[in-house]
């Protein structure tokens, strides 16, 4: 994932809108309308935050719905617009959720989640920021494994021995175990702590010189033995008729308070070591109290929620029995988009300014078909066009992530360099427009379709093949595809 545009929702450091579709357009083709509706929406939060506290609070998100067949970029832009601020987001579908009282997922759920979701993100970025103290803790763990202070050492005892010059030790060689055996002499009891002292001194010495060598890089590939926390936690099975979700009880907390802290000795080279004990040393330094808070600040104020399949559920039904009403679902829903307060694990969070984006096909139902209550929490309508050629062959060729440039790259890796010409491409997007208009519309996926069959053969010949080079040109693409297409047998491949 690229580097965030912004991390902070500032109108002096935000993107105005006209940026916000400029990046957009990077990856997304065609689709103004939708995504000029969702960078205004963006910008009004940054605007919003400008604000006094009072009225930061009288400001609602204008929620979104998109209206758009399968395939023409709905939730790709709702993706592309949180990674542009780091902004919390999860996708779900409407369809997935039953009213109260049926076994289901619980709507609140998706609240849960996004949460789960941002503090996982908060935690990653804290990680980062004590990487280097975290790096230094476990560099001193690994010394304490490699090369450990005698006993006699730290308990002020002595032994009778000769005396060890660690200045002399240049090169400290490890045993095939990974430990370091250099026999240690102490002074005897008619010998004064003065001796004890020295030979402290020297053993620090000795270890400072272990800390250079590992720090450049010598001890990577030697076996060492770790004591590391074992994650693993009695297994309790749950009956609950709404869902785990509903039970905001941390069994993981919970156990880890009553039973004891559990270790387990783990022989791993010293390269994996490392990053073992990096990863406990972060945790001991990061305040874990402060990711939850940032985590849900950010989510009640930045959180991105993109509601799919929302047609799905949109009806309004008069039948009576035990079925799932689709309308119950709607007014379940409801609350959480006029905001509410959710009550999770880690606290309540209020959703009053999570912006919800919906889409759906709406084939066989309109927007209208929703509760008069939610459509009115979707102020903002906006329709995605269906994709014809001139859009295919864009989306081939300019995005970031181009599918010429996916295939062309895989090819790549095996030594072999493809060209892919013009008319080849025009072929490639005819073709899928066809298919789409033919069999069933699935917009951009199709070329997912028509690209996977294209470059099956060479896929799997590419390892044995001897030439370097490759061209892919509109016959080539006739005869891989033309008998496929002609019988509409595509639907193996769909995505």
């Amino acid at each position: 994932m690229e580097k965030p545009i912004v991390k902070t929702m500032t109108l002096e450091q935000a993107l105005t809108p006209k940026q916000i579709v400029e990046e957009l357009d990077k990856y997304i083709i065609g689709q103004y309308e939708a995504k000029r509706s969702v960078a205004i929406a963006l910008r009004n939060r940054a605007r919003r935050q400008m604000l006094s506290e009072d009225m930061q609070d009288e400001v609602a998100p204008k929620n979104i719905i998109m209206i758009g067949s399968t395939g023409v970029g709905k939730t790709e832009i709702a993706r592309r617009l949180a990674r542009l601020v780091e902004a919390p987001f999860i996708k779900v579908e409407a369809s997935k959720y039953t009213e109260i009282g049926y076994v289901g997922r619980d709507v609140e759920s998706m609240i849960r989640d996004l949460t789960e979701l941002s503090i996982s993100k908060v935690k990653e970025e804290q990680t980062v920021a004590v990487e280097e103290a975290a790096l230094e803790s476990a560099d001193e763990r690994l010394l304490d494994c490699l090369f450990p202070m005698p006993s006699a050492l730290k308990n002020q005892s002595a032994n009778k021995s000769d005396d060890l010059d660690f200045e002399d030790i240049e090169d400290i060689d490890i045993d095939e175990d990974g430990e370091i055996q250099i026999p240690f002499d102490l002074p005897t009891d008619e010998e004064s702590n003065e001796a004890l002292e020295k030979q402290r001194e020297r053993h620090q010495k000795t270890r400072e010189k272990l800390r250079k060598q590992l720090k450049d890089g010598k001890f990577e590939d030697r076996p060492v033995e770790i004591n590391m926390k074992s994650r693993s936690m009695p297994f309790v099975e749950i009956f609950s008729p709404g869902g785990i979700e509903e039970m905001d009880i941390n069994f993981k907390d919970m156990f880890s308070n009553i039973l004891p802290n559990q270790t387990k000795k783990r022989r791993v080279p010293v390269s994996e070591a490392r990053q073992i004990l990096m990863q406990e040393e972060a945790e001991k330094i990061i305040d874990m109290d402060a990711v939850i808070s940032e985590a849900i600040e950010r989510v009640e104020n930045t959180g991105i929620v993109f509601l799919d399949e929302i047609d799905k559920i949109a009806g309004r039904e008069s039948r009576q029995g035990p079925d799932v009403s689709r309308e119950g679902v709607q007014r379940d829903i409801l609350p959480i988009i006029e905001g509410s307060t959710i009550t999770t694990k880690y606290g309540s969070v209020r959703t009053h300014h999570i912006l919800f984006i919906a889409a759906g096909a709406f084939h066989v139902s309109s927007p209208s078909d929703l509760i008069p209550e939610l459509q009115g929490r979707f102020p903002i309508r906006v329709e995605l066009k269906s994709l014809n050629k001139d859009d295919f062959k864009a989306i081939l060729t300019e995005p970031k992530n181009a599918l010429v440039k996916q295939y062309t790259a895989l090819l790549d890796t095996e030594g072999i360099e493809a060209t892919i010409t013009e008319d080849a491409i025009d072929e490639i997007a005819a073709l899928a427009f066809q298919v789409n208009e033919s069999v069933e519309d699935i917009g951009a996926r199709r070329l997912h379709t028509i690209m996977e069959k294209l470059f099956e053969n060479l896929f799997f010949e590419a390892p044995d093949l001897e030439k370097e080079e490759i061209t892919i040109d509109g016959d080539y693409v006739n005869g891989e595809l033309a008998e496929i297409v002609k019988d509409q047998d595509l639907s193996r491949y769909i995505l």
